[in-house]
């Protein structure tokens, strides 16, 4: 009897060995589903949880519920401002007999009687009596923290949407508008000058603006939810529900959704599921007295690289309490989609510590079969909700079938980042001379994905821009960047810098994905690392900011670089260039002078990376008759170039359709077929 083939496997007949696998993948979310569906009604009521946990308003009852899970607790008090911190006043009773709601403990305040002291504002925590002892800790559903002035201790804070009255009315953007993922990675704290911590509304005034001049269509926001150390760029997450109040109100972070929104800007957020702080004070570690209520117990719970805790996905509770997590930033702040961080190390016990040789590996070797079925299910609740959805996975593994939908066998993401790029820009700075560069390389690795899966490329994001790394822009000029980027300057490491950065970039645009993603501040080469305030530099904000004034000055070349990308990012939106559809053709391949031509879409793109071949008369096919003209040069003075080639010549081909173009060294032109 032959074996029932998924879609993954007749799209890859190399993955036939592993059908078994893959189908077991399929057969295993589906029995989920089906289960979650039996005793919920629907997976969208089972990630409803932070409708019954947590406080919510009961209309009926006229009243608040606080509800909390936590099995294995002897008793919890609910204690704040309403009662004078009173540490015995308000004792949550364990719900009996429930089997949806098992080990939940719940507490109701009737409005009347606690109308004027139960109030939007006030202080919460929650007192919890277990085998770890008397603790008092703040609820995991919370959805607004507080850091305590001059400590370091956070409270919960009661935060009313009935009181805030946010109103969407007006935002009507729609997120299938989005063709291909133009992305700006963003950070809110530093995404400001001033040496301080930015808000949510600078950014509004100060960053919005930009990316809309640039041309991006989406902005990726770091550190969301509320994390106690602002130095873990926002991956120590303590409290899942609640917007980091570092950066200002739920409100306003609203308001800047719903402002990128007007400017036809997408708004995807970094979700950070794979991990979580260790902290008891902050975070839900050991919250009912245990390890293993939310994370798994011994060795297997504790990250050995990120010093922090792993779900344990094999729990509903677990699972029930990310789904919700997910539904909540979708309907409550109207996010258009997730960057998934942190998915290799979700995906596999070892959390990507293991060479990837066959594909055996991905199946076979310690993967996290609870995992993966919770980024099924995470996906499929996301796609259920708003359909249009952006999805995307953080995996260096290369898991096949990562961004391919869950019945044919995939995990359900619509992109993966192709992370290997940047590793391999990285790996070619590093430790080879520009003339030892072997333009087949480039070429193999910019479309070295899998098919029917879309990426996300770029050649640098806030990775690679961390203390301890380097910027492509560092890589290729390192100090000369702090003196020799004046326009008048005659600079040759800053001169080869200048023209490297681009067509680095440029290449990752047009060829790596079906998306692209910059973070701020690198598409102009920011000078400096990120490094951000902490005991071994003072505590100081100096790096952990972005330098504007470098590009709006006026006499410094880290305009041209900016100039250029708004240039990039205009056209490869205006002609489509990264659609899914788009075909690429190879037309010419000259390693001895590093030179790769090709066709995609409508435009032709000529690539000379060689250091010295500037080449006059280089003909080569473009194999359709016409006239050509140039839409874009990457040596255009505006861009920091040296106006070597008139932009305004037009190209005829000869009888064997050729045409004969001045090929620049270190540059990029493209192509167009005149009407």
């Amino acid at each position: 009897m032959s074996k029932k083939l998924p879609e993954l496997v007749k799209d890859d007949p190399w993955l036939e060995p592993q059908t078994d696998q893959i189908n077991a993948r399929i057969n295993s979310y589906s029995q989920l589903k089906n289960d979650l569906s039996d005793k919920y009604g629907s997976i969208y009521e089972f990630a409803g949880a932070h409708k019954f946990l947590g406080f919510n308003f009961d209309e009926t009852n006229n009243g608040w519920w606080y509800r909390e899970w936590a099995p294995a607790a002897h008793a919890l008090f609910l204690i704040g401002d309403f009662n004078d911190w009173n540490r015995d006043a308000h004792p949550l009773k364990r719900i009996e007999g429930s089997n949806e709601w098992n080990g939940v403990w719940e507490i109701f305040l009737p409005k009347d009687e606690y109308k004027d002291t139960f109030i939007h504002g006030s202080y919460v925590k929650v007192r919890v009596l277990s085998q770890a002892g008397d603790q008092d800790r703040i609820p995991a559903y919370i959805t607004r923290v507080m850091q305590e002035p001059n400590s370091p201790n956070f409270k919960g804070q009661l935060w009313f949407s009935e009181e805030t009255n946010f109103d969407w009315k007006g935002d009507e953007f729609v997120t299938s508008s989005i063709k291909s993922p133009l992305i700006y990675e963003a950070h809110v704290g530093m995404s400001q000058e001033e040496e301080k911590m930015g808000t949510y509304q600078e950014f509004i005034d100060n960053v919005l603006p930009r990316v809309k001049d640039l041309g991006y269509n989406c902005i990726q926001l770091m550190a969301v939810q509320e994390h106690p150390y602002y130095g873990s760029f926002g991956y120590h997450v303590s409290n899942f529900f609640a917007a980091t109040s570092k950066f200002g109100t739920p409100e306003e972070l609203k308001k800047l959704i719903k402002t990128a929104h007007s400017m036809g800007i997408a708004v995807i957020m970094d979700i950070v599921h794979s991990h979580a702080v260790k902290n008891h004070n902050e975070g839900i570690n050991e919250f009912d007295g245990t390890v293993y209520q939310y994370f798994h117990a011994g060795e297997q719970g504790d990250h050995p690289d990120w010093d922090s805790k792993i779900f344990d996905y094999s729990k509903w509770e677990v699972i029930q309490f990310l789904a919700s997590n997910v539904r909540y930033w979708l309907e409550e702040f109207h996010f258009d989609g997730f960057r998934f961080d942190g998915v290799t190390s979700m995906m596999y016990h070892h959390h990507g510590h293991a060479g990837f040789g066959s594909y055996d590996d991905y199946f076979n070797m310690g993967v996290d079969v609870d995992a993966v079925r919770y980024l099924q299910l995470a996906n499929d609740i996301a796609h259920e909700i708003k359909p249009d959805v952006l999805s995307i996975a953080e995996d260096v593994s290369g898991m096949p079938g990562l961004s391919r939908d869950v019945a044919g066998g995939g995990v359900g993401f619509d992109y993966r980042l192709s992370m290997g790029i940047p590793d391999f820009w990285v790996k070619l700075l590093e430790e080879q001379q520009d003339e030892d560069w072997n333009i087949w390389d480039l070429w193999s690795v910019m479309l070295n994905r899998r098919a029917h899966e879309k990426a996300i490329a770029y050649s640098e994001s806030h990775d690679q821009a961390l203390v301890g790394d380097k910027t492509v822009a560092m890589w290729l000029m390192n100090a000369e960047m702090y003196t020799e980027m004046n326009n008048d300057s005659n600079n040759l490491v800053v001169d080869r810098g200048i023209a490297m950065h681009k067509i680095i970039r440029f290449l990752t645009c047009v060829l790596g994905g079906e998306g692209y993603l910059n973070f701020m501040g690198n598409e102009f080469g920011h000078p400096e690392w990120i490094d951000f305030p902490r005991e071994g530099n003072d505590w100081s904000f100096k790096y952990a900011r972005r330098q504007w004034s470098l590009v709006e000055n006026g006499f410094l070349r880290y305009q041209k670089l900016n100039n250029f990308d708004r240039a990039m990012i205009h056209l490869v939106r205006k002609f489509d260039i990264l659609d899914e559809g788009t075909p690429v053709d190879l037309l010419n391949m000259d390693s001895d002078n590093k030179t790769i031509c090709f066709k995609k879409g409508e435009l032709i793109f000529v690539f000379n990376f060689h250091p010295n071949h500037s080449l006059p008369n280089y003909k080569f096919n473009v194999k359709e008759a016409g006239t050509y003209e140039i839409v874009l040069s990457s040596d255009d003075e505006n861009f920091g170039g040296f106006d070597r080639v008139d932009v305004a010549d037009e190209y005829f081909t000869d009888e064997d359709n050729n045409i004969s173009i001045y090929n620049t060294n270190r540059s990029a032109l493209v192509f167009k077929k005149k009407k």
